[in-house]
């Protein structure tokens, strides 16, 4: 088998959750170059559109909310019934906030991992149900540096992508002996402009951030999407259970 048929994904359907803005975008332009066709979901119709017709039509999108946990046994139907087997998917719809902890209330903290941990587990077994069925699959997860960091202001983040680095290895054991594989992708500090902004408001932010990554340079959202596609290939047909940061060397600078 050739390098390039080993990371191909031709003849395979990818399902990505929040797919039509950033990282999300990224993912499907690499999966749809890299031969796979992709469905997006999202909340916002108006920005999934844009999203497809930025890949000139080579994606379909379904408006879904992942925290709307009784409508995804039949997004997946719809999906299936209309666009064919679920090969590949990308849990990465995830919201943030950012918030002093004695700010933080019971119902903000419960949106957070409703949205981050729980819909993502719910939409996992309903797919991965589908995939056992086939005895093939693969399953990315997108954590975060904040899993792996003591990061202040974000507890009800944090809590969440370290739940789902938690699941990631959990849900390796109970569904690779299926075919299914399950990984995660740790981003690092990708180049975006709420980050930019960030930096603006604080360069000294910026200094430590580049001085403890080893390639000394930001991310970026194809970085990550590379990465994706590597995990959603045959490339990676013997790893499963790993959560890969990509981020240029900063989880061990010092």
């Amino acid at each position: 088998m050739s390098s390039n048929s080993l990371f191909s994904l031709s003849g395979k359907l990818a399902l990505i959750t929040g797919g039509g803005t950033g990282l999300g975008l990224a993912m499907t332009e690499a999966f749809i170059q890299a031969g796979a066709r992709v469905v997006i979901t999202g909340r916002r119709e108006e920005v999934l559109k844009e999203a497809c017709q930025k890949v000139s039509g080579k994606a379909d999108y379904i408006v879904n909310d992942v925290t709307d946990l009784d409508s995804l046994p039949s997004m997946v139907e719809e999906i299936e019934n209309n666009y064919g087997p679920i090969d590949i998917l990308v849990n990465n719809a995830g919201v943030n906030m950012k918030k002093p902890v004695f700010d933080v209330t019971d119902e903000e903290f419960e949106r957070i991992i409703r949205t981050n941990l729980t819909g993502l587990f719910s939409l996992t077994r309903e797919v991965g149900k589908k995939m056992a069925e086939r005895g093939q699959g693969s399953v990315i997860m997108i954590t975060s540096m904040a899993a792996l960091y003591g990061i202040p202001k974000v507890s009800a983040y944090t809590a969440s992508k370290a739940a789902v680095l938690g699941m990631t290895r959990s849900l390796a054991t109970d569904l690779s002996p299926k075919g299914i594989r399950v990984n995660a992708i740790a981003p690092g500090f990708i180049d975006s402009p709420m980050l930019r902004k960030a930096f603006n408001d604080d360069p000294e932010r910026e200094r430590r951030v580049l001085e403890r990554t080893p390639l000394n340079t930001l991310g970026t959202p194809q970085d990550v999407a590379s990465a994706a596609v590597f995990l959603a290939s045959d490339a990676s047909g013997f790893v499963t259970g790993v959560n890969l940061p990509v981020d240029g060397g900063n989880a061990i600078g010092f």
